[in-house]
């Protein structure tokens, strides 16, 4: 029925659905409501298999916009499916669903984030150990502009959110090392 909510994202994925006829609604829901739309899917539609394939919770909610008809496949018996398909179909199948998975990721990160938590999620998933103690250190490979553009902000702005990160102590040093020595702070920050 048009309004259902039928997937919430951070859901651990038990079923899949294959929309057969229909439109839904993919994006991020506020207190029940599609504040951010990414997109609509129509049927045949296979709703958020990547994530099921990767074994990861669900990346987006969904909202049928219209009456929709639905196939409900339980994640094992898809996922032996899957299995099944020849060695390098199942490999090219899974490099496909970690890309979108990538992909949709970093739109939901876009809409639902501000600049401040997608730098600190950046950090994050950028970061590598420094020492035995546990700390963390992320080595700046790219041109802060390139960095910039990949979280969808300014470099002037970019350059902002460091500063205010250094003034928080939740990054430390400067140039191309910029210590983490508060990573538990800047997952709180990320929504991670």
């Amino acid at each position: 029925m048009a309004g259902t909510a039928l997937l919430h994202r951070g859901d651990a994925v038990v079923h899949l659905f294959h929309i057969l006829k229909g439109r839904v609604v993919l994006g991020v829901m506020v207190d029940s409501l599609m504040t951010h739309q990414l997109g609509v899917v129509e049927g045949p539609f296979w709703l958020e298999a990547a994530s099921g394939l990767l074994g990861l919770p669900h990346a987006v909610d969904a909202v049928a916009e219209t009456d929709v008809q639905l196939q409900k496949v339980h994640i094992q018996d898809f996922l032996a499916l899957a299995q099944a398909l020849p060695k390098d179909s199942f490999k090219l199948l899974m490099d496909m669903a970690f890309s979108q998975r990538q992909q949709t990721e970093m739109a939901v990160s876009r809409l639902a984030k501000d600049a401040d938590a997608r730098c600190a999620e950046w950090l994050l998933r950028h970061a590598e150990p420094v020492d035995l103690v546990g700390g963390l250190a992320v080595t700046l490979t790219q041109r802060k502009r390139t960095i910039a553009a990949q979280l969808g902000i300014a470099p002037e702005t970019f350059s902002r959110v460091l500063r205010h990160l250094r003034e928080r102590q939740l990054i430390s040093g400067g140039g191309r090392v910029l210590g983490l020595p508060n990573p538990e702070a800047l997952r709180e920050l990320a929504g991670l």
